[in-house]
């Protein structure tokens, strides 16, 4: 069996929902996007309010809060087959309860496991590798992750530039963090390009890209340490990094500071298209 449901979490919660009604145990999950084909017969699964409720608070009830934010955070990994690895996880944490978060040596367990704590370490390096830049008094940045981290790093993001407004485009999966207002939330199948920088943003660029570099010490040069701390597939994300922010004795930015900003209003942010990506929290895309 086949279960087609619309990708998200709340969704998924209504195929696990519709496993147990009709005693059914479903092999492969796909979106309408995606029109895999298969010889198996499928089953439309529609969210249902209800339905996905009913197996969210079951998750705290029958298991325990820790299990049921080990599969929050599972649906938002790059895991192969995501959807059967945690509908076999929640099966046995209905049988075991609470003491399924510590049975790592059964495989049903350490799968999501291993893929949720690959998710956390990626999202903890995104909290120090994001880079943002201005345009016309809005922040923006992105970012190239495996699994989706947007609703991770969000709430960090949101203490630090509680009072900005900020967009953060995850190229990966065309999903947007978008906060304004001292709210966020985050939008999916986004199409976004980001403006060319203007005079005032490429010297605040190679402002930072110069103390990046004055800050280094070249004696102690490790580039095994520096890919160890910094994976090279962050590279092209970084400012610091760019060779056209290189300051040189030539360069017509050389020993020129950028002025400081003027303090003024932030404009607000016109709806951007998109539908409410999943997210941890089923049915609510808003945070803060």
């Amino acid at each position: 069996m086949t279960y087609v449901y619309d990708g998200t979490f709340s969704g998924f919660l209504c195929c696990v929902y519709e496993s147990y009604v009709n005693r059914e145990d479903p092999l492969f999950f796909r979106t309408p996007e995606e029109g895999e084909l298969t010889l198996l017969p499928e089953r439309q699964v529609f969210t249902d309010p209800a339905h996905w409720t009913r197996v969210y608070d079951s998750l705290d009830r029958r298991i325990s809060p820790t299990a049921r934010r080990l599969v929050e955070d599972g649906f938002l990994t790059c895991m192969e087959e995501r959807e059967r690895a945690l509908l076999e996880l929640i099966r046995l944490g209905y049988e075991a309860g609470p003491s399924v978060t510590r049975r790592l040596q059964d495989e049903r367990v350490y799968r999501v496991f291993r893929a949720v704590r690959a998710l956390r370490n990626e999202a903890e390096q995104y909290r120090g590798f994001v880079r943002f830049s201005e345009f016309d008094g809005m922040l923006a940045g992105e970012i190239e992750p495996k699994n989706r981290v947007l609703s991770l790093i969000a709430p960090f993001f949101h203490a630090r530039l509680c009072g900005e407004t900020f967009l953060l485009f995850d190229r990966t999966h065309r999903e947007a963090l978008l906060h304004s207002g001292g709210r966020w939330r985050i939008l999916a199948d986004v199409s976004f390009q980001m403006e060319r920088a203007d005079e005032r943003e490429r010297q605040y660029r190679q402002l930072w890209t110069r103390f990046y570099d004055t800050v280094a010490i070249a004696q102690r040069e490790n580039p095994v340490c520096r890919r160890t701390h910094m994976p090279k597939r962050f590279w092209d994300q970084l400012t610091e990094l760019q060779p056209e922010n290189r300051v040189t004795p030539s360069s017509p930015a050389s020993g020129r500071s950028p002025a400081v900003p003027a303090g003024r209003s932030v404009p607000g942010i016109p709806p951007v298209p998109g539908r409410t990506a999943p997210g941890s929290d089923p049915g609510n895309s808003a945070g803060g």
